[in-house]
């Protein structure tokens, strides 16, 4: 199916979990957010939320420094 993530359009195989999209771009596991279709999506969800075609994801990690 066909996504966009972070502005790229790609390809995931269908039922592709938001936990499994946002494991395509990083391997952190704390300070991530993810919006699909400008709607947040909470940690809780992401194994249980499936990606359909021509959603629009992003995927945003927390970054220090000042």
């Amino acid at each position: 199916m066909k996504v966009t993530i972070n502005g790229d359009a790609g390809e995931l195989p269908d039922g592709t979990t938001v936990a499994q999209a946002v494991r395509t771009l990083t391997a952190m596991t704390s300070g991530v957010a993810v919006a699909v279709n400008d709607v947040v999506v909470s940690r809780g969800a992401w194994e249980s939320t499936s990606l359909t075609e021509n959603d629009r994801v992003e995927v945003l990690t927390a970054v220090q420094g000042g």
